[in-house]
C-alpha cells in the first residue's frame, strides 16, 4: 500500500450527534483516498461515538486506525495521532466539522507550495447558522481570524486545530502537544512553540463548516466559554506572556465586537452583525467567570 501523504486526525469525545456528518465529509474528499489515512482517537466517550467510528471505518475506502482510552484530555489524545501518523501532514478534523469536497486537496497543495509554513488553516464559511446565536458565533469566529498570523498583532491569536493542517516535521520538532493540557489551549500552546522554531502560520481560502451550523442556545454558548475560561490555567502555566488578561474583560470585548461588526456587515450586509458587541460581552463574561472558578479550583488543589 502506498505511503499516505496526509493523515486525518480526529480526536473526539461524546460526539455522536455530529460525527456522522464529519466522517461523511471526509469520505467525499476528492483527494486520492489511497494517499490518505484516518486516525480516530476516542477520549473516553460515554455515548455512541466509538460504535459510530467502528461502523463507518470499514466503509471509508482508506486506511483507518482506531484508538480508545479513558479520558486523558486533548493534549494526550492528539499526541496519539502524532506518534502513529505516517503522512507528511496531519489535518485535524473535529467531530462537529464538515469539510468542503476539495478541502484536503487544497490544504495539501498549499503546504507543498509553501515549505516555510508549519500550520495552515482553511476559512470558516461565512453563512447563517441554525439560529441567531449560531449566526453570531459564526460571524465572530470569522472576524476573529481576519488577521495576518505572522504579524506581532496576531501573537495572541490562535488558528485552532480544527480544520488546520500541520507539517509533521514541525510537530515532531517541538515534541508534539503538551499532554498536561487536558482542555482548551493545547492548540495555542503548540502553535506558539512551532512559531518559535521559525515556522510560519497561514490561512487558506478553502472552507469548512463548524458547530455553528446548527442551533446554539445562549446557555450552551455560556457553558462553552465558561469551560474555556476555566481551562486557561493549564495553558497559562506554560505560556503566561501570551494572553493579556485585560483583553478578556467585557469593556475590551465590547470594543472588539464593535470593530468586528463593521467588518462582517461589509461582507454580509446583515444588520444582525451589529449585535456582535453584545455577544462578545456575553461570551467574555462567561470566560471571566470560568477563569475565576478555575483560579479557585487550582488554588484549592495547590496548583500554581
Amino acid at each position: 500500500m502506498a505511503k499516505p501523504e496526509v493523515t486525518i486526525g480526529i480526536c473526539v469525545r461524546n460526539s455522536a450527534a455530529t460525527l456522522r456528518e464529519a466522517i461523511e465529509s471526509i469520505t467525499l474528499q476528492d483527494f486520492p483516498h489511497k494517499l490518505m489515512e484516518i486516525i480516530f482517537v476516542d477520549d473516553g466517550s460515554t455515548d455512541e461515538t466509538l460504535s459510530i467510528i467502528m461502523r463507518y471505518a470499514p466503509r471509508m475506502g482508506m486506511k483507518v486506525k482506531i484508538f480508545y482510552h479513558r479520558w486523558k484530555g486533548l493534549g494526550a489524545s492528539r499526541n496519539v495521532v502524532v506518534v502513529n501518523a505516517r503522512g507528511d501532514f496531519i489535518l485535524w478534523v473535529d467531530g462537529d466539522m464538515i469539510l468542503s469536497k476539495d478541502y484536503v486537496t487544497k490544504q495539501v497543495e498549499f503546504m507543498k507550495q509553501h515549505p516555510e509554513v508549519g500550520i495552515a488553516k482553511g476559512k470558516q464559511a461565512l453563512e447563517s447558522g441554525g439560529n441567531l446565536v449560531a449566526t453570531l458565533e459564526t460571524y465572530s469566529r470569522v472576524a476573529g481570524r481576519m488577521v495576518d498570523y505572522n504579524s506581532k498583532k496576531a501573537q495572541s491569536k490562535s488558528l485552532g486545530t480544527g480544520g488546520s493542517i500541520y507539517r509533521i516535521e514541525a510537530l515532531r520538532q517541538v515534541n508534539g502537544f503538551d499532554k498536561l493540557i487536558t482542555g482548551y489551549g493545547e492548540d495555542f500552546d503548540v502553535e506558539y512553540r512551532i512559531r518559535k522554531t521559525g515556522w510560519s502560520l497561514s490561512t487558506t481560502d478553502v472552507q469548512f463548516r463548524d458547530y455553528e451550523r446548527g442551533r446554539i442556545s445562549w446557555k450552551g454558548l455560556w457553558s462553552r466559554y465558561f469551560k474555556r475560561g476555566s481551562d486557561l490555567h493549564e495553558f497559562l502555566r506554560e505560556q503566561k506572556s501570551l494572553i493579556n488578561l485585560y483583553n478578556l474583560l467585557p469593556p475590551a470585548a465590547f470594543l472588539a465586537g464593535l470593530f468586528h461588526s463593521f467588518k462582517i456587515y461589509k461582507l454580509t450586509h446583515q444588520k444582525i452583525a451589529f449585535l456582535l458587541p453584545l455577544q462578545y460581552v456575553f461570551k467574555t463574561s462567561a470566560l471571566c467567570f470560568g477563569f475565576i472558578r478555575g483560579s479557585i479550583a487550582h488554588s484549592n488543589f495547590g496548583i500554581n
